[in-house]
């Protein structure tokens, strides 16, 4: 599945109101780690079909990140009905990132 980018516009419908759990990566065009982290996150969308995965830019939605309170970046934020149920921070492996989501969903 494609990764969806989310931003103010669509935020709400693509990760508030989805009908199943959302990994959201919280990331900046500056930020090296969140560069290591895409091709992870990227590959994991296609792996996993249960879990929708979106991609939301502090720089251009920078009111949702202070919304959710992402103090560093990469941060992800698995939400479930609406609701955070837990974050990560950092660009993890993409094994550990699959063990952690696969607890959840």
């Amino acid at each position: 599945m494609a990764v969806v980018h989310v931003d103010k516009a669509n935020f709400d419908k693509e990760v508030l109101k989805s009908d199943r759990p959302v990994i959201v990566d919280c990331w900046a065009s500056w930020c090296a780690p969140c560069r290591i982290m895409a091709p992870r996150f990227e590959e994991l969308s296609n792996e996993m079909p249960k879990v929708k995965f979106a991609k939301l830019s502090t720089e251009e939605a920078p009111e949702i990140a202070q919304q959710f309170e992402v103090m560093s970046i990469p941060t992800l934020i698995l939400f479930k009905d609406g609701k955070e149920v837990d974050r990560m921070i950092g660009a993890l492996p993409k094994e550990y990132l699959k063990g952690w989501l696969d607890k959840h969903v």
